[in-house]
């Protein structure tokens, strides 16, 4: 099976190591192999790959809904504009629970609920994968909220998961063993991004608790982001990861 995976990050990475693994040829393209999702001739490149499937991993890390927005919106056009002239399945990587009412005052997820509407209603349609936070998260997260050598953490309550795992669940969305409109996965255990934090080596950095202010930090500390009990848990614990990452 011939797949294209749209995207450079980790998520991307790990997905096509999952897809391989799977039997498939995969074609990732990004931004640093010369893809750009958002260029004029992006639908053209896309479809020119001849993919059955295309696993959209997009992401642009802000906190402005009027950037997310576009961005994601204009992904998910691209990839299911290649998708219909293809003749391709498309996945879309997802959050949980990121199109709850109280979570939209955080612009990410406001942009992520907009590239979900988009996804439903381009070209062929999508199939959404939706996860809980990764457990890769928590470094993302140093990196992204650091100044100096200060790096903010938002006061969040989750249900990690390993990226891996969830790359899985991705490929097997995409080579058909799974077949529901729409998969949610989740880790097995209850945490905070406060105690994933600490648990990772942060040399040089100083960790500092942020809370949020308003509705969408009341959300994100009470539990807004945990999934509902019939969301499949996947993967290792937290520390199970931990621990084979640092053999």
């Amino acid at each position: 099976m011939r797949v294209a995976v749209v995207g450079g990050g980790i998520s991307g990475v790990a997905i096509e190591a999952a897809l391989e693994a799977h039997g498939c040829s995969v074609t990732r393209l990004s931004r640093s192999s010369g893809f750009d999702v958002l260029a004029d001739d992006a639908v053209d490149r896309l479809a020119s790959v001849r993919p059955q499937v295309i696993v959209e991993a997009t992401g642009r890390f802000t906190t402005s809904r009027r950037r997310a927005t576009d961005f994601f919106t204009r992904s998910t056009a691209v990839v299911g504009a290649a998708a219909e002239r293809s003749g391709a399945r498309h996945v879309l990587l997802s959050i949980v629970n990121c199109t709850r009412s109280e979570v939209q005052g955080y612009g990410y997820f406001a942009g992520k609920t907009a590239q979900e509407q988009a996804a439903g209603a381009a070209g062929r349609g999508a199939t959404i994968v939706r996860s809980a936070q990764w457990f890769e998260f928590a470094a993302q997260n140093l990196e992204r909220l650091r100044v100096g050598p200060i790096a903010f953490v938002p006061r969040m309550t989750i249900a990690p998961v390993s990226l891996a795992a969830v790359a899985t669940v991705v490929a097997e969305v995409a080579t058909g063993r799974r077949t529901a409109p729409v998969v949610e996965v989740a880790g097995p255990e209850t945490t905070s991004l406060w105690a994933m934090t600490t648990a990772l080596p942060h040399p040089g950095l100083v960790p500092v608790p942020m809370p949020i202010p308003g509705r969408t930090g009341r959300a994100f500390r009470d539990g807004a982001l945990l999934p509902a009990d019939d969301v499949e848990v996947v993967g290792p614990t937290f520390d199970e990861w931990l621990a084979a990452r640092d053999r």
